[in-house]
């Protein structure tokens, strides 16, 4: 009984997650006159909605701003949070304060920031830039990049670092083969989550944007107008839109699994 029941919830749960991206990708090969006939089982597909968002109203530019935007701001995070945190967790630089103050930024609502951060981009012409966005996310992201990263150096055993340095490991080596290649599973993982939270982001894309850097997360919400909603080409946009946060995380999720147990079992 308890087997049943325990697949039964694993069922429900795979319903629930799977359910609205298949939803998503049989209404992008519905015609307009099919979407609103949810009984309508058998239908005749259709390359019509990407036609449109190829075609009619381009919506690929949006996507590689999307790409360039998500992956370069990840990049920088993941370059500076990783040398941070290492040097919260082995030398507590600022005694604590630091940290704290690197993680304040992330204890605000980030509606907050927008106004300060509107008057300064429209000072220093960012509005509407790819550089202004990668800032932003920079911004957002590094705090929480560095707090992950920091639990996770915390998780090696320094013994391990002062066992290398009397083997005759200088700082870099043992930074290099040592500490990184431990810190894999946490690098996948912050990665994966500042990497996601990049792409899907919204409210500073609306903000900060207008048409030259505008996003895929923005651009699917022009589909939605005052008369009507395109609900076939936002089906088709969006469908292509979450490929590469799936991919990254099938890629990556031998990582992200290690990562989210990193340190879960001792001795």
């Amino acid at each position: 009984m308890k087997r049943i029941l325990f697949y039964l919830v694993i069922a429900i749960m795979l319903f629930g997650f799977v359910f609205p991206i298949a939803w998503v990708y049989v209404t992008s090969f519905k015609a307009p006159g099919d979407i609103f006939k949810p009984d309508k089982i058998l239908f005749e597909p259709t390359l019509y909605n990407y036609d449109y968002i190829t075609n009619v109203r381009p919506s690929f530019k949006e996507l590689w701003n999307s790409l360039i935007i998500s992956v370069i701001s990840t990049a920088i995070v993941i370059f500076v949070a990783l040398p941070a945190a290492y040097s919260f967790a082995r030398f507590k630089t600022g005694a604590g304060h630091l940290l704290f103050v690197t993680i304040s930024t992330r204890m605000f609502p980030g509606v907050v920031a927008a106004l300060p951060f509107f008057f300064a981009y429209r000072a220093l012409g960012l509005l509407d830039t790819h550089l202004g966005l990668i800032l932003l996310y920079v911004y957002f992201n590094m705090s929480f990049a560095t707090f992950l990263l920091y639990g996770f150096f915390k998780e090696i055993p320094a013994e391990l670092e002062y066992a290398a340095r009397v083997d005759g490991y200088g700082q870099l080596d043992v930074l290099r083969k040592i500490v990184f290649p431990l810190i894999k599973p946490g690098v996948a993982i912050t990665t994966a989550f500042c990497l996601i939270w990049s792409w899907n982001e919204f409210f500073f894309a609306f903000l900060f944007t207008r048409k030259v850097a505008r996003t895929v997360s923005v651009g699917l919400s022009t589909f939605w107008g005052s008369v009507e909603i395109q609900w076939g080409p936002m089906a088709a946009l969006m469908g292509i839109a979450i490929l590469p946060t799936l991919l990254a995380a099938w890629f990556m999720q031998r990582y992200i699994i290690r990562g989210l147990t990193f340190g879960a079992v001792k001795g």
